[in-house]
């Protein structure tokens, strides 16, 4: 009996020794030749938000301002009627215009009358025809005057309905500088609109011009995002420069980049980017080849007999084409052709 309960309790501890065993081989035969790569050298800038267009809602006539759908901050789409803009002489120049409609259907009315009567008069020859001419005359001028008339209403009704102020674009309203009552004249602005295509606005030093580049990347941290998409603690994400302006302005470049999920609240916000400054030489390697201790970090050299713990300097995360997650540029330490061995406990930083 006190066999049995040996060899049960021996056998897990041997088949697990056996799998620890295999396990760190495994684990100690990766290893990674260092190399001297290419990198890109960032200098942190601020860049704000900026709307790539802002354009004013502008009055197409004159008048009062009768109503007020929009304030500062509000979202718009195209042809969203905002305001409302009212001149009451249209009013009464649409009532004259009616009046004087009505007078002509009379007189139109008269005219056919006359007409009809001249017609017959002449049919059994007891009136001449000049009579049936001038009154087919009169008919036809009447029948001029009311489609003038007409015609002339639906300019003053087309007016009216001009009186709504229109969106010109989809976005967000960044200011109203009118209110209810405000007298306004034909073409004045009755809010700014910022349309919703948003991109990243950069000033940076001219020395800098030699190296930005329409399509070169930039990188924005996510702690930088949160006042932005409205999240926080967000990966880093990246964009690229879609636009490098001719003119510099106070010594400085100005560009727009363009980056996913910049549509938040606040236009002209500062963020803090990096942006491209540069190419040198550097040693990336990956994060899992770095042990720390104490508040140093060392990595695994193999040599020609046994291997060597070497303390090393790190830099800051660095993605490479060959490691694209979980690159770490080194700063001193390692040359170009070191083996290094993958740590048997890794612990991270």
């Amino acid at each position: 009996m006190r066999l049995h309960f040996l060899a049960t309790a021996i056998l897990p501890a041997i088949v697990l020794l056996g799998v620890v065993t295999a396990g760190g081989a495994a684990h100690a035969a990766a290893s990674f030749t260092v190399h001297t790569a290419s990198v890109t050298d960032e200098k942190a800038v601020f860049a704000t938000v900026e709307s790539l267009n802002v354009v004013p809602a502008r009055t197409r006539i004159g008048g009062t301002v009768a109503e007020l759908m929009v304030k500062d901050g509000d979202a718009v789409s195209a042809g969203q009627v905002i305001a409302e803009v009212a001149d009451q002489k249209l009013v009464l120049q649409r009532d004259a215009i009616d009046a004087q409609i009505a007078g002509l259907r009379s007189q139109l009315a008269q005219a056919q009358s006359d007409l009809d009567r001249a017609e017959t008069l002449y049919r059994r020859g007891a009136g001449p025809r000049t009579a049936m001419d001038q009154a087919r005359t009169a008919l036809d001028v009447a029948s001029s005057q009311l489609q003038a008339q007409i015609s002339e209403r639906q300019v003053v009704g087309q007016q009216m309905r001009e009186g709504q102020v229109l969106a010109p674009a989809s976005g967000r309203v960044l200011s109203v500088p009118v209110t209810r009552g405000t007298v306004m004249l034909n073409g004045e602005a009755i809010a700014i609109i910022a349309e919703e295509n948003y991109v990243l606005r950069l000033r940076v030093p001219e020395r800098h011009a030699a190296f930005m580049r329409v399509g070169d990347p930039v990188r924005l941290d996510g702690s930088e995002l949160q006042g932005v998409s409205g999240t926080e603690g967000e990966a880093p994400q990246s964009g690229r420069i879609t636009l490098v302006y001719p003119q510099i302005e106070s010594g400085r470049v100005v560009a727009d980049a363009e980056v996913a999920g910049l549509g938040g609240y606040f236009v002209g916000e500062r963020i803090r980017v990096w942006i491209a400054a540069g190419h040198r030489q550097a040693i990336v390697i990956p994060k899992s080849f770095i042990r720390t201790r104490f508040g140093l970090d060392y990595v695994l050299v193999q040599g020609e007999a046994d291997t060597v713990e070497v303390p090393v300097q790190r830099g800051r995360e660095r993605p490479m084409p060959a490691i694209p997650e979980d690159g770490i540029e080194i700063l001193s330490g390692l040359h170009d052709g070191d083996v290094l061995a993958l740590p048997e406990t890794g612990t991270g930083p």
